[in-house]
């Protein structure tokens, strides 16, 4: 008998043992499809783009790594001014910060009162300012999610010697900043700097899930099993291979999308003077753009406010251009031109991510076609995956009509959130998505075609 007879006989009123049984088997029978998203984590999925923000002692004394020994008197930004650092980020196309309350100094961006080793001992503001609170209201005015990176690691604190003692200290920490600053989109727990320690993540996720139960909580797969994202293994910028939202840890499968953290300057996450060669082009930031949101993931960029407090001029200029050309590549959609067609398939043609084609009940394998009026020349296509019934789409085929024939221009696998194609430039007016397996029906939420050698005539 099958696990799913045994469920069914259940629902006809079969006995406890049955009961047990069907359990059993849905446990053993667990594949990669069963696994599916939570709500919370697909509408963080669909955020897409966020940064990161880099602040602290160490912008003020040209360091990359604090050791927990600079004096709180060093941090005076004297044109402080979060607004600013909003407008910029507004304007790239991000969709939600994470501000860096702590980092692995142990200096801490808000009158906490588990230390004296905060801006309460700052010149900033007389010791009366709160860094993360003004962040944090600066990001919803510009209509930015905010969330909050607090690291494990603490390099100043004296209880860090003592396992237990630290993570009471920690923990107190975590629990001011889930509950003094409002809804929490993320939480970053980085394991830098921890070889070789163990803190308690259970009680760590317990306290900031009784504060904030839909907090998506960032961790490396190394450091637990039941993080909400996972690290994309490198600070490139990149995802380098198949792209699968459900991890194996050990025999421990979960729902786990990943987040590709890169910064804006070439490997500093902190300002630093006379850096200016650092800061990364618009090309480099739009091939980051389009191997990391392009391949299913979440794209984290790294800024750093200057020793002023404000964002240096050079990197809000790249900000406004990067912006300008997200939007110039992706804003004309061929498709949008296309010929009548059924209600099903028009769902993945209509620039509303809300809606999706569905292939037929139970398929494994389906397609569907779009013709147009005219003939179009693309390079790139864009296709997203509904995936609140789980990644389901496991590899699919993009043809044009040619010389009265299907010809094949991507051969893909994974799709997930969002998969970016390009290619050398087609000319078609007909044009269809194969897909050519899928772990029960394949759901498309848009299937968009764009020209972007174009661009550059």
């Amino acid at each position: 008998m099958t696990s799913a007879s045994i469920c069914r006989d259940i629902l006809r009123g079969v006995t406890l043992a049955a009961l047990t049984s069907c359990l059993a088997a849905a446990a053993t029978a667990q594949s990669f499809p069963d696994i599916k998203p939570a709500p919370q984590q697909t509408q963080w999925q669909d955020l897409e783009f966020g940064v990161i923000l880099h602040f602290g002692t160490n912008t003020f004394l040209d360091r990359e790594w604090g050791d927990g020994t600079a004096s709180p008197k060093v941090f005076n930004p004297k044109q402080f001014d979060p607004d600013q650092w909003m407008s910029a980020i507004q304007a790239s196309g991000a969709r939600y910060v994470v501000m860096v309350a702590k980092h692995h100094d142990g200096f801490c961006l808000w009158p906490t009162d588990q230390t004296d080793y905060s801006i309460k001992q700052s010149p900033w503001k007389d010791g009366k300012g709160d860094m993360v609170a003004e962040v944090a209201a600066a990001a919803r005015r510009h209509g930015l999610k905010f969330g909050i990176y607090l690291s494990p690691w603490d390099r100043h604190e004296p209880k860090y010697k003592d396992p237990a003692a630290y993570d009471k200290y920690y923990l107190a920490e975590l629990e001011e900043l889930a509950t003094r600053y409002g809804d929490l989109v993320e939480f970053w727990l980085d394991g830098a700097g921890s070889a070789g320690r163990t803190y308690d993540f259970a009680k760590i996720i317990e306290t900031l899930r009784t504060y904030q139960p839909n907090t998506m909580v960032f961790a490396d797969t190394a450091l637990f099993e039941y993080g909400d994202i996972r690290w994309a293994g490198t600070e490139s910028g990149k995802i380098d291979y198949e792209n699968w939202n459900v991890i194996d840890r050990h025999g421990y499968l979960r729902w786990r999308p990943v987040e590709v953290d890169t910064p804006l300057r070439k490997l500093h996450w902190f300002w630093h003077p006379n850096d200016e060669a650092s800061l990364k082009s618009v090309d480099e930031l739009m091939d980051s753009y389009e191997n990391s949101i392009g391949r299913g993931g979440q794209w984290m960029l790294g800024l750093a406010p200057d020793d002023r407090g404000l964002l240096p001029d050079a990197d809000v200029k790249r900000l406004h251009e990067l912006g300008e050309a997200i939007h110039a590549r992706y804003a004309n959609n061929l498709l949008r031109s296309h010929l009548p067609t059924d209600d099903n398939t028009a769902n993945a043609l209509d620039g509303d991510d809300a809606t999706f084609w569905s292939a037929p009940a139970g398929s494994n394998a389906s397609m569907f076609e779009v013709r147009l009026a005219h003939p179009i020349t693309f390079d790139h296509a864009l296709t997203m995956e509904w995936l609140n019934e789980g990644q389901t789409i496991q590899r699919y085929r993009i043809e044009a009509w040619q010389n009265d024939a299907w010809v094949p221009i991507v051969n893909g696998y994974a799709i997930g959130h969002k998969k970016i194609d390009h290619f050398p430039a087609v000319t078609t007016q007909r044009v269809r998505l194969r897909i050519l397996s899928s772990v029960g029906e394949a759901h498309i939420r848009e299937f968009q075609l764009f020209h972007q050698a174009a661009l550059a005539q």
